[in-house]
């Protein structure tokens, strides 16, 4: 097909382009429960404008998802949420944002795929859906940390009981979270990447 005049495809903006200075990529994976704010946060951190899949919310979803406390939501992710954030001129980091709801789950298994780790959003108004969640990073092997998400009208509970009703383990990081900041977006990847640096020095042979 011949493109021409107003029909060209157009490229990559500039500030789209990846720095020449990049040596490595990491993909990195946002996962919780439906309205919890997975494309916030890759919304607030994304140093490139991010690529959204969001569709509006239809009676089709009435019933079926649980919107608990997210009732004013009008879109809904259905596929994935994606941006892009230099840690440093060398790392680069993919954030790739699940669909929230139950019934778009099976996408999930792809977007798991080749991950170095993931942030589980939580709001503690629904902690329950967490449980399936962390399950599914714990079946693939995918390392995880925690990011408590703070909404106003949601309960205040210390680390230490969260990490009992959520059933985690010591090891694994538990942070507190602000999605719509991008230095608190920023400072929960940080923490994931710290994770995972810790969990490659234990590994190591002495």
């Amino acid at each position: 097909m011949d493109f021409k005049g107003s029909d060209t495809i157009p490229g990559p903006r500039t500030e789209d382009h990846l720095p020449q200075t990049a040596q490595a990529a990491v993909k990195i994976v946002i996962v919780g429960g439906f309205g919890v704010g997975k494309t916030t946060m890759v919304g607030s951190v994304s140093e490139i404008k991010p690529l959204t899949t969001e569709e509006t919310m239809t009676q089709a979803g009435v019933g079926v998802d649980d919107n608990y406390g997210s009732e004013s939501k009008t879109a809904t992710t259905v596929a994935m949420d994606f941006g892009r954030i230099s840690i440093t001129e060398q790392l680069v980091l993919y954030l790739f944002g699940t669909p929230g709801q139950e019934r778009f789950w099976f996408l999930w298994n792809g977007l798991f795929e080749g991950a170095l780790g993931a942030v589980v959003l939580v709001d503690t108004r629904r902690l329950e859906v967490s449980f399936d969640v962390m399950g599914r990073l714990e079946e693939r092997g995918v390392p995880f940390v925690v990011a408590v998400n703070s909404f106003p009208d949601g309960p205040r509970h210390d680390f230490e009981e969260l990490r009992t009703a959520l059933d985690l383990s010591p090891e694994i990081p538990i942070v507190e979270c602000d999605a719509r900041r991008r230095a608190s977006s920023r400072d929960v990847l940080m923490t994931l990447l710290r994770f995972l640096h810790s969990l490659t020095t234990e590994k190591a042979p002495a």
